[in-house]
C-alpha cells in the first residue's frame, strides 16, 4: 500500500511559526540553468507534453508513481522496486516537486544516466515557484559543493578504523584475557561504547558518503554486519524513508512505536491510522492506553534494550524481503559470525550471573545511541498527511522544524557522531 493523501493538515500550535511570508519569486523559466547545474530543460529534447502540479498529484501511488524534478516530470513506476535507497522515499514523494530532496540525496550522474529514461514532461509555465528561503538554501548548497565541503577526507577514516580497533580489541581483552568481575565489566561497557560509534559509520555508509560509490559503501556496510549485527539493508530502507517524511505520523518509520511509546498526540486524534511503511494498522487499544501513560517511567529501560529491536527488525527484513535488498546473503552470514563471537564472549564469563551481566550492560551502555537518535527528532514538531504541499511545509522548512538542533562541545563529538550538527530550529 503506498501513503494515503489526506487534506493538508491543520497547522500545529505548538509549532514553530513558518518563516515571515515574502514574495515569492519564479523559478528559472524552461531553458534555463538550474539550481542543480543541468542542462536546459528543452535542450536536444523533442516537445514534451506540459502538467500542471494538481495534474502530476494524481499519479501518487505504488502503481503510478510521477515526481517532479528541476521542472520536469518523471514517471518512475517502473523504477520503484529498484530504487537502491528503498520504496519508501519514491512512494512518499510521488506526485510532489521534489526538486530539493533528489538533490540533496542523489549524485548529479544520476540526473545524466538515470533520470532521462523516464521523463514525460514538464511542469508549465508559472507551476513552480521558488520561495526566496529555498532559492537561499540552493544558493548555500551550491557554495559548499564549489568549496568541496561534501568530499571524503580519507584520512579521517583512518583515523576511525584505528578508534575502532583500539576500541573493540580492549572490550575483548578485558573480556577474555582478565579474571577479575570488573575487569569484565568494563570490557562490556567498552564493547557498547564500540558498538555506538561504529553505528556512526554505518550511518556514512549508509549514506553512500564514504567512497561516494553506492555498491562499494553498501558492501562494507553489509560486511561489518559481523561486527555489529544489524542490517545495513534494512537501516537504508527505514532510513532514507525517515529522511524524507521526518515525523509524519503515519509514514515515518523512526515514530512508529505504538503501542510502547507515543511521540505526539496527533497519535490519539483518530481510532487507528494505517502505518505506511509496515503496512498495518495502528490504534490505540486498552494496552496502549495503560503503557503510554507510563511511558515516561520505562522510556530509558525501553533504550536500554533497544539494540535487540534492531536485531530483530533487521533479520525480518532481510527474511522476508519487503523491499530492494542488497547483499542480503552477506548481511545474513555476518550477524551469524556477530552473534557467534557475542554469545561466545558472554559464556566465557565465570558464571551464568556474570554471562547476562556482560550481555546487558554492553547492551545498555549501547542504547545511549538510541537516546542520542529520538533526541534530535521526537520533541520537535509531528505532523499528519503528507508534506511538500507549499511554501510552509516544503523539504527545508520541514526538515528544520522536525530536527533539533543540539548544542554539544568539541571535546564531546566524538560521543555523538557528529549527530549533533543538525539545522538550527528557528
Amino acid at each position: 500500500r503506498g501513503p494515503s493523501a489526506p487534506p493538508a493538515p491543520a497547522s500545529d500550535p505548538a509549532a514553530p511559526p513558518p518563516a515571515a511570508a515574502a514574495p515569492a519569486v519564479a523559478a528559472p523559466a524552461a531553458g534555463a540553468p538550474t539550481h542543480a547545474g543541468q542542462p536546459p530543460a528543452h535542450a536536444g529534447q523533442p516537445s514534451l507534453r506540459e502538467y500542471t502540479l494538481s495534474e502530476v498529484g494524481k499519479h501518487c501511488s505504488r502503481g503510478d508513481a510521477w515526481i517532479v524534478v528541476d521542472e520536469r516530470v518523471y514517471d518512475v513506476t517502473r523504477f520503484l522496486d529498484a530504487h537502491p535507497g528503498g520504496v519508501g522515499p519514491i512512494l512518499n514523494l510521488a506526485g510532489k516537486d521534489c526538486t530539493d530532496v533528489f538533490a540533496n540525496y542523489h549524485a548529479a550522474r544520476v540526473y545524466d544516466r538515470m533520470l532521462p529514461a523516464y521523463l514525460i514532461g514538464t511542469m508549465a509555465a508559472g507551476e513552480i515557484v521558488v520561495a526566496p528561503h529555498v532559492a537561499d538554501f540552493r544558493r548555500i548548497r551550491q557554495e559548499l559543493l564549489r568549496r568541496g565541503l561534501f568530499e571524503t577526507d580519507s584520512r579521517f577514516y583512518l583515523k576511525m578504523l584505528a578508534w575502532h580497533c583500539t576500541l573493540w580489541l580492549c572490550a575483548m581483552y578485558l573480556s577474555l584475557g582478565c579474571d577479575s568481575c570488573g575487569a569484565h565489566m568494563l570490557g562490556a561497557a567498552l564493547m557498547g561504547v564500540f558498538w555506538q560509534q561504529l553505528a556512526g559509520i554505518g550511518h556514512d555508509l549508509g549514506h553512500s558518503g564514504v567512497t561516494h560509490s553506492f555498491r562499494r559503501d553498501h558492501l562494507v556496510g553489509s560486511l561489518l554486519s559481523a561486527f555489529m549485527g544489524l542490517s545495513v539493508g534494512w537501516w537504508k530502507s527505514d532510513h532514507n524513508t525517515h529522511h524524507v517524511v521526518c515525523n509524519a505520523v503515519e509514514h515515518d518509520p523512526n515514530i512508529q512505536h505504538m503501542p510502547m511509546l507515543a511521540i505526539t498526540d496527533k497519535v490519539f486524534r483518530r481510532p487507528r491510522f494505517w502505518d505506511t511503511y509496515h503496512r498495518k494498522w495502528v490504534g490505540m487499544g486498552d494496552a496502549a492506553h495503560w503503557l503510554v501513560s507510563y511511558q515516561h517511567l520505562f522510556f530509558y529501560p525501553l533504550m536500554a534494550l533497544g539494540r535487540w529491536n534492531l536485531y530483530a527488525q533487521g533479520l525480518i527484513y532481510l527474511l522476508t524481503q519487503p523491499d530492494k535488498t542488497h547483499f542480503r546473503k552477506t548481511e545474513l552470514a555476518g550477524i551469524a559470525v556477530y552473534f557467534g563471537w557475542v554469545l561466545g564472549t558472554a559464556l566465557s564469563m565465570p558464571s551464568w550471573a556474570e554471562s547476562v551481566a556482560w550481555v546487558m550492560l554492553s547492551h545498555a551502555v549501547a542504547g545511549i545511541l538510541h537516546v542520542q537518535i529520538v533526541l534530535s527528532h521526537w520533541s520537535m514538531h509531528s505532523y499528519e498527511g503528507r508534506a511538500y504541499n507549499g511554501a510552509d511545509d516544503e523539504w527545508y522548512v520541514t526538515t528544520m522544524r522536525t530536527t533539533m538542533n543540539v548544542a554539544t562541545p568539541p571535546w564531546l563529538d566524538w560521543v555523538r557522531d557528529a549527530a549533533e550538527m543538525q539545522p538550527r530550529c528557528s
